[in-house]
């Protein structure tokens, strides 16, 4: 299908696409210079944050598969933060090479550093928006990332 027989619902989602690819950009900007006098970046925050999230200690495999990311890219961070002491590994008992991550408590200072610099400033970005209207466009966006997800494991599958 062209550009110029797409639907009306085909238009309006490629520009919550388009939208979307652009917050996307300004968002991981604002929240490197929002974590980053506590030596962190978004993608760190975003490991830290699912670390801090989860319900116990998780291998590396299990945090990339929550955040939706790629197990190396997740890897290389996760080790960077080794290296830098703010997360360490504990033997996993129920496999003998994938580790459990779990912060240390440099690691648990800079991610609460984080969140307190975070709070206010996306109290801030949510002045005069809806409660309704954010949880509208979660919702849309949840669909949008569930979909996509749907497609993504059917090209594994064939």
């Amino acid at each position: 299908m062209s550009e110029l027989t797409r639907s009306q619902k085909g238009d309006a989602l490629t520009d919550l696409i388009l939208t979307l690819f652009r917050a996307n950009n300004l968002t991981l900007m604002w929240g490197d210079r929002l974590v980053g006098p506590y030596g962190l970046t978004s993608a760190r925050w975003q490991i830290l944050g699912a670390i801090v999230h989860a319900h116990r200690p998780q291998p590396v495999a299990w945090l990339a598969r929550d955040l939706g990311a790629n197990r190396q890219n997740v890897q290389r961070i996760v080790n960077d933060l080794h290296q830098e002491g703010i997360v360490m590994f504990e033997p996993n008992p129920h496999h003998r090479r994938a580790h459990l991550v779990v912060l240390t408590e440099k690691g648990r200072r800079a991610y609460d550093s984080a969140i307190n610099a975070y709070n206010p400033r996306v109290d801030a970005l949510a002045e005069d928006l809806s409660v309704e209207d954010i949880r509208i466009a979660h919702r849309v966006m949840a669909t949008l990332r569930a979909r996509l997800e749907g497609e993504m494991d059917a090209e594994k599958h064939n």
